[in-house]
Order: structure tokens, then sequence, then C-alpha cells
């Protein structure tokens, strides 16, 4: 079997290994179904999904655009 090196910053490394472990796949595994992009979209839907799963759970309300926008200082 041929091998591929990819090089990576330890983070991304500790990243990858940590959606491997979510999938329950193997590290290698992991590389060959997906590209770096389409994990981090999926990572970035997972972590929207879990924002929002714990804003419903603690009862907020969403503030009017417009009060976000004048808090901002954009309301010129």
């Amino acid at each position: 079997m041929a091998m591929i090196t990819i090089r990576v910053s330890d983070d991304e490394k500790k990243w990858l290994n940590e959606m491997a472990e979510f999938h329950g796949i193997t590290l290698s595994e992991l590389m060959m179904k997906y590209s770096i992009n389409e994990l981090e979209d999926e990572y970035d839907e997972m972590t929207a999904q879990f924002a929002h799963k714990r804003w419903l759970e603690q009862h907020k309300e969403a503030e009017p655009i417009s009060k976000v926008i004048k808090e901002l200082g954009f309301d010129e």
C-alpha cells in the first residue's frame, strides 16, 4: 500500500484526530474520506447546532437586529 505524507500544524493534527474519533474511524480513513474543507464545514455546522441547542435550553430570546446594529455603532 502506498503512503502519502501531509504536513499540518500540531493544532490541526489534534483537531483531525478529534474528528476521526468523533466519526469512529482512524485518521487514515478520515483523510481518505474527507477533505479538510469538508471537515471544517461539518465542524462549523456541528458547532452552530450545539450553540443553538444550548441557546434554546437556556430559554434565551432573540434581540431585534436594529438593537444589535445600534450597539455595534453601525446605525449612523
